[in-house]
């Protein structure tokens, strides 16, 4: 029987074919070689076809050869300099924007709570997984909505400066702050209460849901960034606006106010709003120089800047969440130019697309044109630039290195040998120094979108913004530039440092040398004879 089943498919020469090789066969002559009587009936649809080449041959040409551009250049710079909107809400139509409540645009499902005696690490998970508003609110209980205190990320970045060794306490807090920084290395859970005066504390400001748009705005005059919304005749808070959300709801309902619309059209340099002096840090200094920087004087975000003061990326308090593990201590002591790349790496993990924000405009943007990159950032500020400088003709770096991504999560302990018992002010951070290789250098031409910027020459924030729209909708609000000085001298007094020093004494910290640290009286006598140093004046 096996003799007459192999028989058919059986060679000449002796071999028989495997099995895969019968069935290809098989079905290869079915295709190729039809009997001769369905031949006849029936001629084969491929019989004298062409090849793809031959019937292509004399063809149409592409579409894409004649085709016009879908916009001209005129239409693409209007649509530049006066973006789109969504439809904004019909209940505002024909509305005077100060008669619009608080409660109407504020949204009670973003409000998040935390007890006082909620462990850092879990306010920390509560804060990253929420996003906007970016805050949450403290209370003594579950069984209460009246906040009496915020954590932010903020908070986050001085806890952090904190448990690496680069916090720079009182004399009187010495000893608290050691056993704080302890605790947070050895992993032990950290309660909210200790740590809520660890950063610098806008006042916390509630006013009534029945409140009109104009009592934000006299706040937001002042450089208050958020208020919290309660119930009318109630402590309980349910709702918090930010000058973002404010300004995020004239933008969405331009239509509806006109006295606001007006001023969208108008140039950035016509406008006169804004500052010159810009706090900002070099891109090859170490990260945790930046995170000093914004910490001591109270900014949420600063421009990273190539050697020819060109605006080359952004660094954030809010990305701060990208260290909150132990294993991206290395982080700190990398330099700000690679930290930005680990910045777009984890916007295309999270997001899922190749995309960078741009944080910088120029003197003849319009407004509609900043705000809505405002907006679309969800940026506090944005950095006003003029013509490129030209290239450094110094040696080139290494191009930008694969990034390994550290993925926001909450706090972890520190590993043991990294655990060591360094007091907060009196020694270097040696724990860092043994963290891994440094990162590769990177250039600043690698950066995404690097190319397109320019020389910074001042800043641009919500508060001048809204500022803005409240005098030209007859109100008399704070001078932005006052409320600044005013913040300025209500901290110099005992955050002020130099950044000489600062840059000094975080290089040698991260890179494992030992030495004192000097105490936050003996830094501010060095400010008073060394000035900022590479710091280019003020915050916004």
């Amino acid at each position: 029987m096996a003799d007459s089943l192999e028989t058919p498919n059986k060679k000449k020469d002796g071999h028989v074919p495997s099995p895969l090789q019968s069935l290809s066969s098989s079905t290869a002559s079915l295709g190729r070689s039809p009997p001769a009587g369905l031949m006849a009936t029936s001629p084969s649809p491929h019989t004298h076809r062409g090849s793809f080449a031959e019937q292509m041959r004399g063809g149409p040409g592409s579409p894409r050869a004649s085709r016009q551009p879908s916009l001209s250049q005129q239409a693409f710079q209007d649509l530049i300099n006066n973006p789109p909107t969504k439809a904004g809400d019909p209940k505002f139509h024909g509305r005077d924007w100060k008669t619009v409540r608080l409660g109407e645009i504020v949204d009670p499902a973003l409000v998040r709570f935390a007890e006082y005696d909620t462990s850092v690490e879990d306010a920390t998970s509560l804060l990253v997984k929420s996003g906007a508003p970016n805050v949450i609110l403290l209370r003594e209980n579950a069984s209460t909505r009246h906040a009496i205190g915020t954590f932010d990320y903020s908070d986050l970045n001085a806890y952090l400066l904190l448990v690496v060794g680069l916090a720079h306490p009182e004399e009187q807090d010495v000893a608290s702050f050691d056993e704080l920084a302890k605790k947070g290395r050895e992993g032990k859970p950290i309660p909210l209460k200790d740590v809520k005066d660890l950063g610098k504390k806008e006042p916390l400001i509630t006013l009534p849901h029945t409140a009109d748009l104009t009592k934000a705005m006299e706040v937001f005059g002042s450089g208050v960034h958020r208020v919290l919304v309660a119930k009318e005749g109630t402590s309980d808070v349910i709702g918090v606006l930010t000058q973002l959300r404010l300004v995020s709801f004239f933008w969405e309902n331009r239509a509806s106010f006109p006295a606001v619309d007006q001023l969208y059209p108008q140039l950035l340099k016509d406008l006169s709003i804004g500052q010159k002096q810009v706090l900002a840090i070099n891109g090859d200094k170490p990260l945790a120089t930046a995170l000093e920087m914004m910490h001591n004087e109270g900014v949420s975000s600063i421009p990273v800047l190539d050697a020819q003061n060109n605006v080359i990326g952004n660094i954030s308090h809010v990305d701060v969440r990208l260290l909150t593990k132990s294993t991206s201590l290395p982080l700190l002591r990398s330099s700000c130019i690679h930290f930005i790349s680990v910045i777009l790496s984890e916007r295309g993990v999270n997001d899922g697309k190749d995309s960078y924000p741009v944080f910088h405009v120029n003197p003849f943007s319009t407004l509609a044109h900043t705000v809505a990159k405002l907006v679309a950032t969800r940026s506090h500020r944005m950095w006003v630039v003029d013509t490129p400088s030209p290239a450094s003709s110094g040696p080139s770096t290494p191009a930008i290195q694969p990034t390994v991504l550290v993925p926001p999560s909450p706090i972890t302990p520190l590993p043991v040998s990294l655990s060591g018992p360094t007091p907060v002010n009196t020694t270097a951070p040696t724990h860092l120094a043994g963290t891994g290789a440094m990162a590769p250098a990177i250039s600043a031409s690698a950066i995404p979108g690097a190319s397109l910027s320019g020389r910074l020459s001042g800043v641009i924030s919500l508060t001048d913004i809204l500022n803005v729209f409240a005098r030209a909708s007859g109100l008399h609000p704070h001078d932005p530039d006052e409320a600044r000085r005013a913040r300025r001298r209500s901290s110099s007094s005992s955050m002020r440092t130099s950044m000489d020093s600062s840059r000094s004494e975080s290089i040698s910290g991260i890179a494992g040398t030992s030495g004192r640290r000097s105490s936050v009286s003996e830094r501010d006598r060095t400010a008073n004879i060394q000035g900022l140093g590479a710091s280019r004046g003020r915050p916004a």
